[in-house]
């Protein structure tokens, strides 16, 4: 897989897990060469709480935390979300773990000491997970998404998206035919702020001169849809 794959995630936000500070900070900073935004919390109660309140892309979790262990964290995060990929992080290699690890559908598990090759190998496993190893995605009229370089294709044009444009494409892309209401498509391109209806109207405008008006639909009084 070429390191290009990363850039996928560079519109993506990643909640990150880890009790011991200095790994905590370190793994952070690596992590924030990769994605747009990196919140990083010191237990797995922050963690489930953090999930309550925004929304987050990928997840990275040590298994050895207080209050709640990682594993026992992604079980209540797996009640609510099937799908959202899991990076675990452990200094435990033993089967008893692991075979939590497979329970839960993790993507990836980690055994520490592990170094930046492993963790780049591991977030390009996620960052292929989010777009169901498809880095060339048709649309409708011929148009074409490349979510690596965030740009869309038809015929001889190349269009480049917004950070928010590419973002919300990408949300939709994961939820093809299905209507997504205002108040979803706000909590996860402006998290805790509650945008008006006409920033979502704007960045839907924007997208839409770029994707071709057809792609997104009005779902009159709730929100919007996107056919493929």
């Amino acid at each position: 897989m070429g390191t290009d794959v990363l850039d996928i995630l560079a519109n993506k936000k990643v909640l990150y897990a880890e009790d011991e500070k200095g790994i905590r900070k370190h793994i952070s900073e690596v992590l924030e060469l990769f994605f747009d935004t990196v919140v990083s919390v010191e237990d797995g109660l922050e963690a489930t709480y953090e999930m309550d309140v925004n929304r987050y892309d990928v997840l990275m979790f040590d298994i050895c935390m207080p209050h709640l262990d990682g594993l026992s964290a992604i079980k209540k995060i797996r009640e609510k979300d099937k799908k959202i990929p899991i990076i675990i992080l452990s200094a435990h290699a033993e089967k008893e773990y692991l075979w939590k690890a497979v329970e839960l559908k993790i993507s990836k598990y980690l055994v520490k000491p592990y170094d930046t090759y492993d963790l780049k190998e591991a977030l390009k496993i996620v960052a292929l997970e989010l777009v169901d190893n498809h880095l060339e995605i048709p649309l409708k009229d011929g148009y074409v998404y490349n979510p690596v370089k965030k740009v869309v294709h038809h015929e001889q044009e190349e269009k480049q998206l917004t950070l928010k444009e590419s973002r919300l494409l990408e949300y939709f892309i994961t939820r093809a035919n299905q209507s997504i209401s205002f108040d979803e498509i706000g909590a996860y391109l402006w998290d805790s702020e509650i945008p008006q209806k006409e920033a979502i109207k704007s960045v839907i405008k924007e997208l839409r001169k770029k994707i071709g008006k057809a792609c997104i639909t009005n779902i009159y009084g709730i929100g919007y849809l996107l056919e493929l």
